[in-house]
């Protein structure tokens, strides 16, 4: 009984998402309203904090949150993420109210929500992602130095600069000038802070921000009532102001727009993303999302609110709460909005520099270790270091265009470098070997040249060619040299390994193609022919099977031999097969290639034919079989059959006249074949159903034979008892040659096993 091979698992169902059930609002409600007020707890320090950072009104941080928890979350694709006035933007709304005033940042916030608006509407969600993540990164990191930089000269009881370099510059001067309780409020919060993650689990179910903040201020009450405080005057509804439009200076306006919608898109997108991997809910619509993003920042700039954001830190929250579905957000918007209205009078209480401490700790998780470490290893820490250190020294947005055009060009340069080299030869009369790797074109050409001629002239060379990419000046160039090396009596042979055909970049525009070198190419695909000169040794004797054998092996060391030996380090001492695998001794039969297996895992049995004896026939078989089934406990035995068989021509030949010309021991041998005749005569159902398909009459032998051979292993003395307890089972296959396809020979008929061949 043969297991069976075809998958009753359509594709569609192979790659379509997985079935969430919808969570109705007040299904979810018991889930949602706990995880909401954690939220709500996490959003109101960090909202004060962002907005005494950009510059702004302490009441535009809630103004944001509460219209990024309502809005957005109603809006938005992500179901769970969470939106508010986030860190990232605090560096450049800080440049936009120093240069504009405050209401006009407000209407530069309602501008770039229309600018985000209509990118979602436009379904360019999934285009924004198209951002190099390494300048994404050190944008933040950037931001984070100079949220530090600037919340520094706030903790210590001074006023911070209007930029990252001249609050640096201003640092030791402030440190002199520090304001003692101020800095040991701010110290206290950040040692707080560093602190919370180690107290036992009870009590860290009080968000550490909320603590923190609610803590040092009681402090600062009894003990350093003079500090600076939070101040405004009203409540958040005499917050709430119209924008006002710029007096001129439309271009610089403009760009602070694009500014604010592309750095609010890419981080609201990147946290979607995040937030989709930290949950097994429905995914993000990022379209969606930009709509929902742009919403929330056209009413909070209309309202006199910071611009809105997803927030990773706060969506984080969100999910690690249970929140369930988008009500979780949207009433921790809610939660916002209530205490600002009604407790107001509280917020006046805390410290400026209690709020600096919560920043210089949100500023500094920005920076993280692990970013520098993966930049490194993959290469990119000179991007992620200029894109820093312009978002430092220059501003945010000329850091992100530098960080972008570099990152592009480190990537045009490892796409369109080709790796090129020369290899002086080991031995004398070696060639001179060239490898040449990667995206050959006109690029290239320099290097190509430099590499090529350093061959002496008359030197017999060999070019290895492994591109992905080729364009006609590069094979102009090689052939070129080529040419010039022929003509100096020199053999130039070029050896194609790549996936673009050298011939082709000659009449047909250059373009990327599949994977074209055969695992296992014939020689005579590669082998150049044998020069008149080296076909014969000192006696006259020709030799060209031992020079193509030779050149294989060359081959084979150059291009295999290392890639071979990590896989026969575990089989120097002892073999373990899983299978035996009868086939014939036809050369155009490779059983690894069309079983994709490697060293190690294939016992071979080849012979004329495929054929298996009966019980001491001939010792050559019963002693491999012996051998696999009682001393490596194989757990499969195969039977491989081919077309256009030599053995199975024989056969009919015999049944139709005299014996072949091949000697008596040939003809002795094919006994073994015979009996497949004599079923084929009959009407095996193998024979059938190959002349149903259209088979040949010797391919429908072949067949017939692998089902007889199979009958007879489970007559053997050896096999047939391990084929019947199931410690073995047996398989029947025929490989036909001209379609390079495998079929299933079993005792009742053929089955296809290449899925488009049934389905055609």
């Amino acid at each position: 009984m043969h297991p069976t091979l075809k998958s009753k698992t359509s594709v569609n169902d192979a790659h379509s998402p997985p079935e969430h059930k919808r969570l109705r609002f007040p299904a979810s409600l018991g889930a949602d309203l706990p995880a909401s007020l954690v939220v709500f707890l996490v959003a109101l320090p960090l909202s004060l904090g962002i907005a005494a950072a950009s510059g702004a009104p302490i009441m535009a941080g809630l103004i944001a949150a509460a219209v990024g928890g309502i809005v957005a979350g109603s809006l938005g694709g992500s179901v769970l993420q969470v939106s508010g006035p986030a860190a990232g933007l605090t560096v450049v709304v800080a440049g936009l109210i120093a240069e504009f005033g405050w209401q006009v940042t407000c209407a530069i916030t309602a501008a770039a929500g229309v600018v985000q608006l209509l990118l979602g509407l436009s379904r360019v969600g999934r285009a924004a992602l198209a951002v190099s993540p390494v300048v994404v990164k050190a944008m933040l990191a950037g931001i984070g130095i100079t949220i530090i930089l600037q919340q520094l000269h706030v903790l210590l009881g001074g006023q911070a600069g209007d930029s990252a370099v001249d609050n640096l510059a201003g640092l030791p001067a402030a440190i002199t000038r520090v304001e003692l309780h101020s800095a040991l409020l701010g110290l206290a919060v950040v040692a707080v802070l560093i602190a919370w993650k180690y107290l036992p689990a009870a009590v860290r179910k009080v968000p550490g921000p909320l603590a923190a903040v609610v803590a040092v201020t009681a402090v600062s009450v009894a003990v350093a009532p003079g500090v600076e405080r939070v101040s405004f005057s009203g409540s958040l509804f005499d917050a709430v102001a119209l924008p006002v439009l710029p007096d001129g200076n439309w271009l610089s306006v403009g760009m602070a727009v694009m500014t604010v919608a592309l750095i609010a898109s890419i981080e609201s997108l990147l946290s979607a993303v995040a937030v989709d991997k930290m949950h097994t809910g429905p995914r993000a619509n990022l379209n969606r999302e930009l709509v929902g993003q742009g919403s929330a920042n056209m009413v909070s700039g209309m309202l006199g609110g910071l611009p809105v954001t997803g927030v990773i830190v706060r969506s984080a929250t969100n999910v690690e709460a249970g929140g369930k579905s988008r009500a979780s957000a949207i009433l921790h918007g809610v939660w916002v909005l209530l205490f600002s209205a009604l407790f107001a009078g509280i917020i006046q209480l805390i410290p400026l520099s209690v709020l600096a401490g919560l920043l210089l700790v949100i500023g500094a998780k920005l920076v993280k270790i692990a970013d520098i470490k993966t930049s490194l290893r993959t290469g990119d820490l000179l991007v992620y270091s200029v894109t820093l250190v312009c978002v430092v020294a220059l501003n945010l947005l000329e850091g992100v265009i530098i960080g972008l055009a570099l990152a592009a060009v480190c990537v045009l340069w490892r796409v369109l470098r080709a790796q090129i080299h020369v290899h002086q030869p080991v031995l004398d009369g070696q060639p001179w070997r060239l490898t040449i790797a990667g995206s050959c074109s006109f690029f290239a050409l320099p290097r190509l040249n430099r590499v090529l001629h350093s061959v002496p002239a008359g030197q017999d060379a060999l070019v290895e060619l492994n591109a992905d990419y080729l364009d006609h000046a590069f094979r102009e160039a090689l052939t070129a040299w080529q040419a010039q090396q022929r003509s100096t009596g020199a053999i130039v042979t070029i050896e194609e390994h790549g996936t673009t055909a050298f011939t082709d970049a000659a009449h047909s525009a250059p373009q990327r193609q599949a994977l074209r070198e055969f695992p296992l190419p014939p020689r005579s695909s590669w082998q150049p022919a044998a020069p008149a000169d080296q076909t014969a040794d000192d006696d006259g004797h020709d030799h060209p099977p031992l020079r193509s054998i030779l050149l294989g092996i060359d081959k084979y060391h150059r291009r295999y031999a290392d890639k071979v030996r990590p896989l026969v380090q575990d089989l120097t001492e002892e073999q373990n097969p899983d299978t035996l695998f009868i086939a014939c001794v036809d050369s155009r039969v490779n059983p690894n290639l069309i079983t994709s297996s490697g060293p190690g895992d294939l016992l071979t049995l080849r012979n004329i034919g495929n054929v298996v004896c009966r019980d001491d026939d001939e010792a050559s078989i019963d002693s491999v079989m012996a051998f696999a089934v009682k001393g490596l406990a194989v757990d499969s035995i195969v039977v491989c059959g081919h077309s256009n068989c030599g053995a199975m021509k024989a056969v009919l030949a015999d049944a139709a006249g005299p014996a072949p010309a091949l000697g008596s021991g040939f003809d002795a041998w094919l006994d073994h074949a015979r009996p497949a005749y004599r079923a084929l005569v009959d009407g095996h159902p193998v024979a059938l159903a190959a002349a149903a398909e259209g088979f040949s009459r010797v391919d429908q032998l072949s067949m017939v034979n692998v089902a007889v051979q199979l009958r007879k292993l489970h007559d053997h003395a050896v096999t047939g008892p391990a084929l019947a307890s199931g410690q073995v089972q047996a398989t029947g296959l025929f490989y036909d040659i001209c379609t390079a396809r495998v079929i299933l020979v079993t005792a009742e008929g053929i089955e296809q096993l290449d899925p488009r061949m049934a389905v055609n």
